[in-house]
């Protein structure tokens, strides 16, 4: 019997995923001066034993003040390195699931609280605030510190940061990168017209607008090996009148596939604090349909994805390659393992997991 669309092999670049089943990055909020910790052992180590296709670790920033919160992951030192390879080695001990780190710098969404506690902008004059940077000096929130508009000094530090990080991940041995693009972050903030108000050539027109966010991809792609997929994780909308819409996704998505990008995570939002999310199951399916009308690179969707037949429909209509999951797999690890089993497919687990195969889905379980 032919395995469900979501359990057939796909390849990104030159690396090969058993499923269309991807562990988007979720921030764990757990790391100390940058630095992993045995939260992130313990989290990733136990999602490497899900059954997913690719796990990506969370939004690892690319230099201290790219951080979203003083708690973040970052990959802008041989500190940040070291430490982030020891949770590595002892994943891969254990798991040869594949792995991605995604990239970012927070611009000015950066220096904030854990969200469990406020989640707010914490100025410079906090002991764990710092300032923050932006396109142009226009902050968020109505009311938090003024971001500093980047120079080109700033600019090139950024690059350069970006591939100095490319750079560590890639002698950590992981296996894919992804540049975060999306939620409001600095790159999406020189795409969206609501946050970029520059009169250089990295502002105003679409063009200009791309132009940054490509030289990132561009520095990125020179230092991670080449042999290894560069991905992106973009918004595909600002769901606010006047701000980035689909059709600068699309153009967006081109210029990266002329690029070399190996494929696009497609989800939304996260740039204005007036925007009006209309949620919904699938709701941001129709964006990974419509770039993946208009690319060849394979599309991820994303977004309230919670049931096996949902993402085996978007898989086998065609709506994208692979589904990405992400509170659906804090709230049940085993999801790919539950999927498989309501789709009739099998999957791999660990052989000390064998013996948890319930006995009327004999077959279900394959060894590890």
């Amino acid at each position: 019997m032919a395995q469900p669309a979501l359990f057939t092999p796909i390849s990104i670049g030159k690396l090969s995923l058993a499923n269309r089943i991807v562990i988007a990055p979720m921030c764990q909020y757990s790391a100390e001066d940058g630095k992993a910790t045995d939260w992130h052992l313990i989290h990733y180590g136990g999602l490497s034993h899900s059954g997913a296709g690719l796990l990506t670790i969370e939004a690892t920033a690319v230099s201290p003040e790219g951080r979203i919160s003083y708690a973040d992951l970052g990959l802008y030192s041989d500190d940040c390195a070291a430490a982030l390879g020891r949770t590595l080695a002892g994943i891969r001990r254990w798991s040869d699931m594949p792995i991605a780190v995604q990239l970012a710098h927070a611009g000015r969404k950066a220096s904030t609280d854990l969200p469990w506690r406020t989640g707010a902008l914490l100025p410079a004059s906090h002991e764990r605030g710092w300032p923050t940077v932006a396109p142009s000096a226009i902050p968020f929130r109505a009311g938090d510190e003024v971001p500093a508009a980047l120079d080109r000094d700033g600019l090139a530090r950024i690059r350069k940061a970006f591939a100095e990080a490319a750079k560590r991940a890639g002698d950590l041995g992981i296996e894919a990168v992804q540049i975060h693009a999306a939620h409001g972050y600095l790159l999406h903030q020189f795409l969206s017209p609501l946050s970029n108000h520059r009169d250089d050539a990295y502002g105003g027109s679409l063009e200009n607008r791309l132009r940054f966010p490509l030289e990132v991809f561009d520095a990125v792609r020179d230092a991670f090996p080449g042999e290894r997929p560069v991905t992106i994780r973009v918004s595909a909308t600002d769901w606010a009148d006047g701000g980035w819409d689909i059709d600068g996704t699309v153009a967006f998505a081109k210029a990266l596939e002329a690029h070399g990008c190996d494929a696009i995570h497609v989800s939304s939002g996260g740039l204005a604090e007036h925007q009006r999310i209309v949620l919904g199951p699938n709701y941001q399916v129709p964006f990974a349909r419509t770039v993946k009308a208009a690319v060849k690179m394979p599309v991820v969707a994303v977004g309230l994805i919670t049931e096996p037949e949902q993402a085996e429909a978007i898989v086998a209509t065609g709506d994208a390659d692979l589904v990405a999951v992400a509170r659906t797999v804090l709230y049940d690890p085993r999801w790919p393992w539950h999927a498989a089993a309501a789709l009739g497919a099998s999957i791999r687990v660990p052989d000390q997991y064998l013996r948890s195969q319930p006995r009327r889905l004999s077959g279900l379980f394959t060894s590890g």
